[in-house]
């Protein structure tokens, strides 16, 4: 059985998850423009459940994401531009080699950048993979990351303000 403080806890904690992600869902709703990607997800988790730490932190979010798009755009752009991942790829193919040998540069660089930057978020490494398998890779698209990772840090800073 949950103790009732641990039942407040997980409420507050899911509530603020949807907050934080709701108004990058209305920019989609209202632009059409991918705002909203898999990697924000467990970036908004972090902020909901463990803002104290350090992986939390504004320059840790922002500067892993910003890594993770950098290196996913130089992987996927040097290894496999213009292949376009599909769910019928198709088996030991030129086109899913050089997919997955962009997806493992990606995320090599990535954590290789984080590291050397001290800005370790592992969330960035699905931004990195979102990239580098040529989901959103084009520089629109790439600066969008960069833009929804600035707005999700910034409505962490005012909710955290708000108390």
């Amino acid at each position: 059985m949950v103790e009732p403080y641990t039942r407040r806890a997980w409420i507050r904690q899911g509530i603020r998850v949807g907050a934080l992600l709701s108004a990058l869902g209305a920019v989609v709703w209202l632009s059409g423009l991918p705002f909203l990607f898999p990697s924000l997800g467990p970036t908004a988790y972090l902020f909901a459940t463990r803002p104290a730490a350090p992986e939390s932190s504004a320059r840790r979010v922002l500067g892993g994401h910003t890594v993770g798009v950098l290196a996913g755009l130089l992987a996927y752009h040097v290894v496999a531009g213009g292949v376009v991942i599909t769910a019928s790829m198709g088996a030991a193919t030129l086109g899913t080699l050089r997919l997955a040998a962009s997806g493992v540069v990606a995320v090599a660089l990535t954590t290789a950048g984080m590291l050397l930057t001290d800005t370790g978020h592992a969330p960035a490494c699905a931004t990195t993979l979102i990239v580098g398998l040529g989901i959103l890779s084009s520089p629109l698209q790439a600066g969008i990351i960069v833009v929804a990772v600035a707005v999700l840090v910034t409505e962490q800073a005012l909710l955290t303000r708000l108390g």
